[in-house]
């Protein structure tokens, strides 16, 4: 190869280099295209009214913040939480705070609530009366036959003047505790689950609210119903893992379920069987 030749190819060599550089100099200066990414997070939940909540209100709120909500439906109570454990699931959405503490006390497990949702409280329906001013003596009323429901039920009896029990701050009450019963009221004990297909046998039955919705009782027309403050430590919580609970997606998904506009949802879908935390 002779002198003229590697001096064109040196001069062709530097003509190159100088254009690249001259195209990454001006290319330095401009930005980079922005890119919208969607987040995904993936919530277990049982039917009603958990998973019917983040399908029909929370899906479509998120979407507009760029959070894609996937909804699994478990009929389950164990489940949930062991997918959440492994990180099967980013969140769940079912479960109480004492069940929680529960479980995780007997799993090893240190799952954590991120946010208090709703109650789901105990009410009271009939097919005789509609109001509680009807109420004749003698009456049968049907309450659940488990400690912490049936406590429920005498309280909310009791705050609703038809009962009188000896100590109003014990932690477990039976029909035993009755100090006083100005209409003579007969208190039947029913397991909760068939407290709705007892309804027609009896005058009034204190009834949970998952199993009002069940069976499709009108929830909007209860004589009485617990409110949020007496049973605060049964509101419903998102549950996270303690390494996700600060996962801005479901901060956001907390947001938006404890929002007004939640709020009146949860109100107009179930009426006084599902009440929203405060």
């Amino acid at each position: 190869m002779n002198i003229k030749k590697l001096l064109s190819l040196g001069l062709i060599s530097v003509l190159s280099v100088g254009i690249l550089a001259g195209c990454s100099s001006k290319d330095a200066g401009k930005e980079a295209p922005k890119t919208t990414e969607t987040k995904k997070i993936v919530v277990g939940a049982t039917p009603v009214p958990h998973a019917e909540f983040l399908n029909g209100f929370a899906k479509a709120k998120l979407k507009e913040k760029g959070i894609d909500l996937e909804v699994k439906e478990f009929t389950d109570y164990v489940i949930p939480n062991k997918a959440v454990a492994e990180k099967q699931l980013d969140a769940n959405y079912f479960q109480h705070i004492p069940y929680l503490d529960d479980y995780n006390k007997e799993n090893k497990t240190t799952l954590v609530p991120i946010g208090k949702i709703h109650a789901e409280p105990l009410a009271a329906y009939s097919n005789k009366i509609k109001n509680i001013s009807e109420l004749k003596s003698g009456a049968i009323i049907a309450i659940p036959n488990d400690n912490s429901n049936g406590t429920r039920a005498l309280k909310l009896l009791q705050k609703q003047g038809l009962i009188e029990l000896k100590d109003a701050n014990a932690a477990i009450q039976t029909e035993k505790d009755i100090v006083k019963n100005p209409k003579n009221i007969k208190v039947k004990t029913v397991e909760a689950a068939q407290l709705p297909r007892v309804l027609g046998d009896v005058d009034v039955a204190i009834i949970n609210g998952n199993y009002a919705l069940e069976s499709k009782l009108d929830t909007k027309s209860t004589l009485f119903a617990e409110d949020v403050s007496a049973i605060e430590k049964n509101v419903n919580v998102v549950v996270s893992r303690e390494d996700n609970k600060d996962n801005p997606a479901l901060k956001e998904l907390v947001n938006v379920l404890k929002s007004e506009d939640a709020k009146k949802w949860l109100k107009e879908k179930y009426g006084s069987a599902v009440i929203p935390a405060n």
